[in-house]
């Protein structure tokens, strides 16, 4: 198994453990931005600590700060929002440029409900 694929199936199995998982935002709000295939990808990590990895140490996240999204709001608010808007969701980007697996909203919420 890759990296990307061990982050991903880490994501699986520690999202929404406390209830939550993250994402980033700054002043204007949370941000896009391209995925492992160039479609643009909302990101997520399943813990705080991943998602401050990131933005310690890379340059295009330094400017971000965590947000905390339930996962009752994940599923319920924001996966309609990302596929109304074309989005995938790309799960503990890692590494020197944050990258990482994307998938569809759908492919993430059928995973997310085999996990728990």
């Amino acid at each position: 198994m890759g990296i990307s694929a061990a982050h991903a199936d880490a994501f699986y199995r520690e999202a929404g453990v406390d209830g939550s998982v993250w994402t980033v935002e700054d002043d204007s709000g949370v941000t896009a931005a391209r995925g492992s295939d160039g479609r643009r990808a909302m990101p997520f990590w399943s813990r705080r600590s991943r998602v401050e990895r990131v933005i310690a140490t890379v340059p295009a996240f330094e400017h971000f700060r965590p947000r905390k999204v339930s996962r009752e709001a994940f599923v319920d608010r924001w996966f309609p929002g990302l596929a109304g808007d074309g989005l995938r969701v790309g799960l503990n980007w890692s590494g020197e440029r944050a990258t990482g697996f994307d998938f569809t909203p759908d492919e993430v919420l059928a995973h997310l409900n085999m996990a728990h």
